[in-house]
């Protein structure tokens, strides 16, 4: 491929509006809107061409939008109307079938699709959608087709709980590539939002290092962080003279314990290791450290790896055997985890 190949994004947002979501209606329409401005301001940036296809379900599926130019893309206020069931799978099955005949000549084109439900598939088997009635073999069918996506698709599913989840894997849907939101409240569809940005965000500067699909577009851990995308994201390794680690034996607060360890505390010069899932704000720098050297790496190519957007998200850990992430603290009083090591900038 040439160097300035055409990159083509094609962002589908699968939405359910079945009866339960009408608490949510207003808001949906606002984190729907907030990602198309979050996705035109990023294709510019890039220079990347997205174009983005909406669709909503209840009893049936019904496509609002096909592949339109993020730059110019209506608001969804008159488009997503609530009630009736909830027909998840014919809404996967049908968006999936109709984004492949889009036409994928000239260009590096990808597809990125999120569905997002607040509940149960109760309805696709009486949906005129399905490509059958038994409900055994829609879930089969959602399977197959996931497994035999090429490796340009990327689909993934938010859903209201832990049994949603297993029902999503059930379906086949990777396991990184489904995340579980609060559906009660406005605040949890506000977080949704900042999840599926934070997606799209790995998603589009993955894009630019080649990589064109992804089964892990939720995850923090070794499939997101590893030796392959640390240098695909072009990271370097701070020097060693330029940083000390430091172990923490008991609560204390930052400042406190970097003084009580013989060093002196700037602000900005600290970064604790992130333990739980936190809020992490656009000014906050990142760091990476490879547990078997203590090697660290930072800058801005670190936020990116992580696909932090520059506003604020929440970030959880995932589990990574090789790597540990830092973030930057500029509170005096943040509160240290005992058994975690804090990172000195020096």
């Amino acid at each position: 491929m040439s160097g300035n190949q055409n990159y083509i994004n094609h962002v589908a947002l699968v939405l359910d509006a079945s009866s339960s979501m009408s608490h949510l209606s207003r808001k949906v329409v606002e984190v729907a809107d907030q990602q198309i401005a979050y996705l035109a301001r990023r294709s510019r940036e890039l220079d990347q061409e997205t174009r983005v296809t909406v669709y909503v379900f209840a009893d049936k599926v019904e496509c609002v939008i096909y592949d339109k130019d993020v730059l110019r893309m209506p608001s969804l206020k008159q488009l997503y109307r609530v009630g009736g069931m909830t027909a998840l799978l014919a809404a996967a099955l049908k968006s999936q079938r109709e984004l492949a005949q889009t036409a994928q000549l000239y260009g590096d084109h990808s597809f990125l699709t999120f569905v997002l439900t607040d509940g149960q598939e109760n309805a696709s088997h009486r949906c005129p959608d399905a490509s059958t009635r038994d409900p055994r073999e829609l879930v089969e069918a959602v399977s197959k087709m996931i497994e035999t996506q090429e490796d340009n698709w990327t689909l993934a599913v938010l859903v209201p709980d832990q049994m949603g989840k297993r029902e999503a894997m059930q379906c086949g849907f990777p396991k990184d590539n489904i995340a579980i939101w609060d559906a009660t409240s406005t605040q949890g569809l506000e977080e949704a939002g900042q999840v599926i940005q934070q997606a799209t965000e790995k998603f589009m500067v993955g894009r630019t290092q080649g990589i064109r699909g992804s089964r892990a577009v939720f995850s923090m851990g070794a499939d997101a962080v590893n030796k392959e995308t640390i240098k695909a994201a072009g990271l370097t390794p701070v020097n060693a003279s330029k940083y000390q680690l430091i172990p923490v034996s008991r609560d204390a607060a930052i400042r406190e314990w970097v003084i009580e360890c013989g060093h002196t505390y700037r602000t900005g010069g600290a970064f604790y290791q992130l333990s739980k899932s936190e809020k992490i704000q656009a000014k906050k720098q990142i760091a990476v450290l490879e547990k078997k050297t203590d090697r660290v790496y930072t800058g801005p190519e670190a936020r990116a790896l992580l696909g932090l957007p520059d506003v604020e998200v929440r970030v959880k850990p995932d589990h990574n055997a090789d790597f540990t992430i830092f973030v930057q603290s500029t509170s005096v009083n943040r509160k240290l985890v005992p058994n975690t090591r804090l990172l000195l900038m020096l």
